[in-house]
């Protein structure tokens, strides 16, 4: 074995979900008269000065962020000239901050957008995707139509990043490689932004084909509130973190797409919260108003608790009132139902939450 795969494996061990102490149950799953289900997660909520305002579990446990941190991932599209170069409208810039349904306001914009930069769908390096929003997948599979890459949900990201690369005179090809300057400026932004060395931490490949990095929770979210807060930052960087949250705010079904989760809170919350929520159970929130930045795992990855738990930490600081909470849970229940329409349970967050 060589001395790299020992370093990969010696990675692997320390941050096994074994070796640190149980999180503490933030979401539980009822039925009836009972809990059926729960789920643990951590939670950090941390200001732009780097002061806990909210610690739940172990928040130092490095996890992947995954697509959460979309929105830091898009400011070398803006500090590198390129949004500007190539003319990127709010609606692109949100769109790189995307996990999108595949919906055509989203795979109509990516088409065009390659085009302009000399490039194609074929250049994606994501994979085609089913869209996971159910009326743009039935659409596709009614009309007997494959799936492109710019159905994938991440294919906005991936754009930027070839926008990025294109302007700088980077390769386009193997842009996904972890050793591809797109993506070795990112860890660097990233670890800059939470006062994080992620030069030694676990390394793996997301859904879409970049390299994914481990990350302490709490890193991450200081890097939200200082994407949040951003006077701190140098003067470039601080405006390309108000351009972006500046993007999502105004366009919210960008994110993700019609009655998904992400995109029903940032059409209520507009600009006082830039929420993202990324694969397995991971949730990421910017609030600028109040200087702060969330982080939030769920250690068995579903969406469902990570969804509550966003839900429960927002209106306990205050950015969401109980009527908003009304709205978003109507559109996107917090209800069990069986086939036939039952209301059976609930998923709320647990009484210690």
């Amino acid at each position: 074995m060589s001395p790299d795969s020992l370093a990969a494996d010696d990675r692997i061990v320390r941050t096994h979900i074994s070796d640190v102490d149980a999180a503490p149950l933030l979401i539980e799953v009822t039925r009836g008269d009972m809990v059926e289900s729960v789920h643990r997660g951590i939670v950090s909520v941390v200001d732009a000065s780097g002061k806990d305002v909210l610690r739940l579990g172990d928040v130092e446990r490095p996890t992947y962020p995954r697509s959460a941190i979309k929105p830091l991932q898009t400011l070398p599209v803006i500090e590198s000239g390129a949004a500007d170069a190539f003319n990127l409208s709010e609606a692109e810039i949100a769109l790189c901050c995307a996990s999108h349904a595949g919906e055509p306001i989203h795979t109509d914009k990516v088409v065009p957008w390659l085009s302009r930069i000399g490039l194609s769908v074929e250049d994606l390096e994501c994979g085609p995707q089913l869209p996971y929003g159910e009326k743009a997948a039935h659409d596709l599979i009614r009309a007997g139509t494959e799936p492109t890459r710019a159905h994938n949900n991440c294919s906005g990201k991936h754009s930027g990043m070839l926008t990025t690369a294109v302007h700088l005179g980077e390769p386009t090809k193997g842009y996904t490689a972890a050793d591809h300057p797109v993506q070795t400026r990112l860890i660097e932004l990233i670890g800059e932004m939470g006062g994080m060395d992620l030069s030694r931490t676990a390394r793996g490949v997301d859904g879409c084909g970049i390299p994914v990095f481990g990350a302490p929770l709490r890193g991450i979210a200081y890097a939200m509130a200082r994407f949040a807060a951003p006077d701190g930052l140098p003067a470039e960087r601080a405006a390309a973190c108000r351009r972006v949250a500046k993007a999502c705010a105004a366009n919210p079904l960008m994110l993700a797409g019609t009655g998904q989760f992400n995109s029903v809170v940032l059409a209520e919350t507009g600009q006082s919260c830039i929420l993202k929520g990324g694969a397995e159970g991971y949730y990421t929130a910017a609030i600028p108003e109040k200087g702060l930045g969330v982080a939030i795992k769920i250690d068995d990855g579903a969406g469902r608790a990570s969804h509550a738990a966003v839900l429960a930490v927002l209106v306990r600081l205050g950015v969401i009132d109980a009527e908003q909470k009304g709205r978003i849970e109507k559109t996107c229940s917090q209800e069990v139902r069986n086939w036939a329409g039952t209301l059976v349970g609930f998923i709320r967050p647990t009484p210690a939450f």
